[in-house]
């Protein structure tokens, strides 16, 4: 039976690895993560593990083979805050951890699927896995960043030297269930459709950066192609690298309000609404960029995809309004 480790596993990315592997038949998954936020266990509830293990536990005891033989870890376990400012923890969490991981799987001959971060890009306006490419805005992105670079440096800048594979994939917006813990951190969808079950509209930023109210422009993916592009991966080990994990399609945030609305509506048998008139009924609001902001924000992000491609995955992402609208679907499911 193939032996999965999921780090990070009652997140938001991980437990939906964990329902994904749940769904091939394979439920042999460490689950490992750090439960002082109680709550995040309901992600892992009405999923089938072998065992819990606690992050501060896990690693030391994987290096010295406790688990046995382990087919591969999907490494989600990390400090996703991108406005964490303590940069000593956030090293120690994203970089540091993730290097003794990827010593111990070369060392156990595991598999490594990490999770990068379009973090790494911050300033840029091109989102190609290339160093030319790569000016993260904060810290986070740079935790990020260093550990994708300590891995050109010890597999080769494609990952050729890999004997096993090694995949880090660079998410872009994810948005979908079992991110209700996130807090700030959701997504912005998640965020609208609690900001619409309280206020009947939803909140978005105005203008800035040259872009107008609702204009600023994200490649937002659902989470169930991120977790079908992770499958692929598993079910092709030859394949090794940095790759990003977007739509490669930029869409602007008033699309994802409109769908959050339009969904929503549709629940109570309301015909959808364009923009122009769900703004004239004051459905989508817009509010003055924030200060904190200013300078560390990505206006724009598209997932370039053509070394994915040329990797031979072809799975066809979701846009936002069907994403969005099974989003809905699930979070009214989930309430009622």
């Amino acid at each position: 039976m193939t032996r999965i480790v999921v780090t990070g596993a009652a997140g938001f990315i991980g437990s939906n690895l964990v329902k994904g592997l749940n769904a091939r038949g394979i439920d042999d998954i460490i689950a490992v993560d750090d439960l002082t936020q109680g709550d995040k266990f309901r992600n892992l509830a009405d999923l089938r593990i072998a065992d819990y293990v606690d992050a501060d536990l896990f690693y030391d005891s994987f290096a010295d083979g406790y688990f046995g033989q382990v087919e591969a870890i999907f490494h989600e376990g990390a400090c996703s805050d991108t406005m964490e400012t303590d940069g000593k923890y956030m090293m120690d969490n994203n970089y540091t951890l993730s290097c003794g991981l990827f010593n111990a799987c070369r060392e156990r001959g595991t598999r490594l699927l990490y999770a990068s971060s379009a973090a790494t890009y911050g300033g840029s306006d091109t989102f190609r896995e290339t160093p030319e490419f790569e000016k993260p805005l904060n810290v986070y992105g740079y935790s990020k960043l260093l550990f994708d670079q300590r891995m050109r440096r010890e597999l080769g800048s494609d990952f050729s030297d890999a004997s096993t594979q090694v995949a880090g994939f660079r998410y872009f917006n994810v948005y979908g269930p079992r991110e209700q813990h996130k807090g700030r951190m959701a997504s912005v969808a998640f965020h609208e459709f609690n900001q619409f079950q309280a206020e009947g509209r939803v909140k978005l930023f105005g203008e800035y950066g040259g872009y107008g109210p609702g204009e600023q422009m994200r490649d937002f993916v659902f989470i169930d192609d991120v977790v079908a592009v992770n499958l692929w991966f598993l079910d092709h080990p030859d394949r090794s690298g940095i790759f990003n994990l977007g739509t490669g399609r930029a869409q602007p945030f008033n699309d994802v309000a409109l769908a959050v609305v339009n969904g929503l509506r549709a629940r109570d048998g309301h015909a959808a609404l364009d923009l122009a008139e769900a703004t004239r009924q004051q459905l989508i609001e817009y509010v003055g960029f924030p200060d904190a902001l200013r300078g560390k924000y990505q206006c724009y992000t598209q997932a370039d995809l053509g070394h994915l491609r040329a990797a031979g995955c072809e799975h066809a992402f979701c846009d936002v309004q069907t994403g969005v609208a099974r989003y809905m679907d699930a979070l009214g499911v989930s309430q009622g």
